[in-house]
């Protein structure tokens, strides 16, 4: 998530040195769906901050609440790459296309490789 956060920040960054005097439409609509994503980002980290600063201290039912915040702070902060594929689709269709593509497989696999893994013991218990 910090390299997402890096990057999107150094997109808006170097996006906004850059102005167009005439901008393309979707350069535009990339940069706000990047713009827009950006707090998002933040909470996660404040979040996880938090969590980790007050471990051992806070409820079942508050780690539970921020986990969930967490989690959707995390999908929309995904939606930041579909603004940078559309900065790359603006440069060039094919490099767009194939980063849309590796996108949504990354975050598949990631959002896999996440998912709570259920123990033998849990299974064996029912």
């Amino acid at each position: 998530m910090a390299a997402l956060l890096g990057t999107n920040t150094a997109v808006m960054l170097f996006q906004g040195i850059e102005q167009e005097t005439d901008p393309k439409q979707i350069r535009e609509i990339a940069l706000s769906i990047i713009a827009a994503t950006l707090p998002f980002q933040g909470i996660y980290f404040l979040i996880y901050t938090y969590m980790l600063e007050n471990n051992g201290k806070l409820s079942v039912e508050m780690v539970n609440r921020l986990d969930r915040a967490s989690a959707v702070c995390q999908l929309i902060a995904y939606l930041s790459l579909v603004g940078l594929g559309m900065m790359w689709y603006n440069i060039s269709n094919y490099v767009g296309i194939f980063f849309l593509v590796s996108t949504i497989l990354a975050v598949l696999f990631i959002r896999i490789a996440m998912a709570p893994v259920e123990s033998k013991s849990n299974v064996y218990a029912e």
